[in-house]
């Protein structure tokens, strides 16, 4: 059996060589009988020919989510079909094949998404689930600007509450005229909370998004009073539409939301080794 250990590493940094779990997990999976290559990658571009070397395991050494969804970005971006060209043995639902299963090795910190799908951390328990572990099979999230998610998103929170239009299905979750204080879209539940309050609890391996909006509301007549009110949805595909900008943060990533944006899932469609 062969596995290859990939690590991303930062273009420009300089090279001190494989950190010490991933010499630790090499010395397992040797122990395991398995034949071992490493790959550092400081580029997508260096990610695509492991991912799409077929019959090798993949386990993937990483600090964090970002890294995380970099490497099954490049999984969709290589292996996933034209439009044209999808085949008729394409699971219901899905506009990729199964990516390949990954292992996932914790390096200086343990990624979010390793904690929150209950994957093994330790070296030696990595290498076993590598090479005699099970798959488990989770839903992702692509999106209309190219990109993929694992985990989930969360548009605002904190104190710049932002104004658009939030659609998840045929269902309208805000239409515009009201302050959004946050909005999550989640497989995962790594983003699905803001300033401590609960938006969704996602089932990453239900087939569908969890979609939850928080907004102000007004109540009372003489003493007025505003409460959090939050609408919760689950669906397939959601968009959303900011009128100016909103900053968000995905799988790690922060950014601006700038214009209209969708997410549909892919149920199933990513696998882990465990």
């Amino acid at each position: 059996m062969e596995v290859v250990v990939l690590t991303p590493v930062e273009s420009g940094c300089s090279n001190t060589g494989p950190r010490t779990q991933a010499l630790h997990l090499v010395d397992e999976l040797r122990r395991l009988g398995a034949e071992v290559r490493t790959v550092e990658a400081a580029s997508p571009r260096e990610i695509d020919p492991v991912v799409e070397q077929t019959g090798a395991r993949i386990v993937l050494a990483a600090d964090n989510d970002e890294q995380i969804n970099a490497v099954v970005a490049r999984m969709v971006r290589r292996l996933a079909p034209a439009p044209s060209e999808r085949p008729d043995d394409l699971p219901v639902g899905r506009t990729v094949p199964d990516l390949p299963p990954l292992a996932v090795l914790p390096l200086g910190s343990v990624p979010g998404i390793v904690e929150r799908l209950g994957l093994p951390q330790r070296p030696a328990e990595v290498a076993e689930a590598a090479v005699n572990g099970t798959v488990l099979r989770t839903d992702m999230m692509r999106h209309d600007g190219g990109g993929v998610c694992v985990d989930g998103v969360r548009i605002g929170g904190g104190d710049r509450p932002w104004r658009g239009v939030v659609n998840l299905d045929d269902a309208v979750l805000a239409d515009g005229t009201e302050r959004i204080l946050a909005c999550a879209v989640a497989n995962a539940d790594g983003y699905a909370a803001a300033d401590d309050l609960v938006l969704a609890e996602p089932d990453p391996a239900d087939g569908r998004i969890d979609v939850a909006v928080a907004v102000p509301v007004v109540t009372g007549r003489f003493r007025r009073k505003v409460r959090i009110e939050v609408r919760r949805a689950r669906g397939r595909a959601v968009a959303v539409h900011p009128e100016d900008s909103a900053t968000f943060i995905s799988d790690g990533l922060v950014d601006e939301l700038k214009r209209k944006r969708t997410w549909w899932v892919e149920p199933g469609a990513a696998g882990w080794r465990r």
